[in-house]
């Protein structure tokens, strides 16, 4: 038996989706993305979507956008508040737009941001909260909301691995002023590459649009909060207003999502009904413990964490998983205050990081997939049953 960490959730539809854009000869973003855009935001039930091709690149959007709006921009310098574990890309565009990035311990048991540890991590410098809803699972909103107040700072998610997850009926992701999303292969749904910004903000929406194509205003509607366009297309479609990107999503990558989007709440209850295995197996273990659902989680994966007081070391388990079989990885990036490419950060350590090393030290996380693992789950716990 093979354990994988992920499994491709395509059949016969999304093929053929691939195969009527080839022979359209139309490669390039077009209907298909601009259909599958308007069919996530009413799913993720946000009034507007951009996608691009990639996560990582909806990340970088969704920092730059901030840059550009009219009132009370993000400038250089400003300091935002981020947990210490994620992905690199969660990162990366706050150094690439300079600004000075907080990190903050996690909650060892969800996995997300420590709520004690934000609430003395604000100060009057802080401008944004780049919240991430890891593994599948989403942040506690109202009690993150509780803490802000009335102050001026607005929140951001990274909802990456966590399409499909739900907080108090509301989809993850939609909570902040913008959310990003990714279609890599091994996500909830996958698109090859992909990802995906929504925002309830027009001004943003036009921004991102902008940023999306190289800057330019060829894609704007005609009134935009960007500029008056200039009603000849030969002087328009060549006008550059914002230090934009090339990160337009190919058009089967948005035919592949329509086909995807109509299977995602079926895969997300399997996900959901394996998850139910897991915790039955592994929520009263000697030696770990497990990853705690705030909200519905949406379960990438399953997340394990050697307990301190438990012998065992992480290497052999990881040994005795491999030579089962059983696909493994490190949550996510571990603690990410460690990592080397933070000598070109500008940072900050808002007190000691405890639970992200321990994360980073005795945690490692199993696939989770579109269908029943009862099998894989119950080997996994046999081999674990030291």
């Amino acid at each position: 038996m093979n354990y994988k960490l992920t499994s491709t959730s395509w059949d016969e539809e999304e093929i053929n989706a691939i195969n009527d854009v080839i022979k359209s000869g139309q490669f390039s973003m077009s209907a298909n993305v601009f259909e599958f855009e308007k069919h996530f935001a009413s799913f993720v039930n946000s009034k507007y979507c951009v996608m691009v091709n990639s996560g990582s690149s909806a990340n970088l959007l969704m920092i730059a956008a901030m840059f550009f709006r009219k009132n009370n921009p993000l400038k250089r310098g400003d300091e935002v508040i981020v947990p210490a574990i994620s992905w690199s890309t969660t990162y990366s565009p706050l150094q690439q737009y300079g600004l000075h990035v907080k990190f903050i311990d996690i909650d060892k048991n969800t996995l997300n941001i420590n709520l004690e540890s934000l609430k003395t991590a604000i100060t009057e410098k802080t401008k944004a909260i780049l919240l991430v809803n890891l593994l599948g699972n989403p942040n506690d909103f109202d009690k993150i909301k509780e803490i802000i107040g009335d102050r001026n700072i607005e929140i951001l998610e990274d909802n990456c691995e966590s399409m499909g997850a739900e907080y108090e009926g509301k989809q993850a992701g939609s909570f902040g002023l913008m959310g990003s999303f990714s279609c890599f292969y091994s996500h909830h749904i996958s698109t090859m590459e992909g990802g995906l910004i929504v925002t309830g903000n027009e001004e943003l929406h036009h921004i991102l649009l902008a940023l999306r194509a190289h800057g330019w205003t060829r894609n704007l509607p005609e009134k935009n909060y960007l500029c008056e366009k200039n009603p000849d297309p030969f002087i328009e479609h060549f006008r550059f207003l914002i230090p934009g990107y090339n990160v337009r999503p190919l058009e089967m990558s948005g035919a592949i999502g329509i086909k995807q989007l109509k299977k995602l709440p079926n895969m997300i209850n399997i996900r959901r009904k394996n998850a139910e295995i897991f915790h039955n197996y592994f929520q009263n273990n000697d030696n770990f413990f497990i990853q705690k659902e705030i909200g519905k989680s949406s379960w990438f994966g399953f997340a394990i964490t050697i307990k301190p007081e438990s012998k065992l070391k992480r290497c052999d388990i990881i040994n005795v998983l491999t030579e089962n079989n059983i696909d493994t990885r490190p949550i996510v990036t571990g603690d990410m205050t460690k990592c080397e490419m933070l000598k070109y950060f500008d940072y900050s350590l808002h007190g000691k990081m405890n639970n992200a090393k321990l994360i980073n030290d005795n945690g490692f996380f199993v696939g989770n997939h579109d269908f029943i693992l009862e099998k894989e789950i119950k080997l996994l716990y046999n081999i674990l049953s030291f």
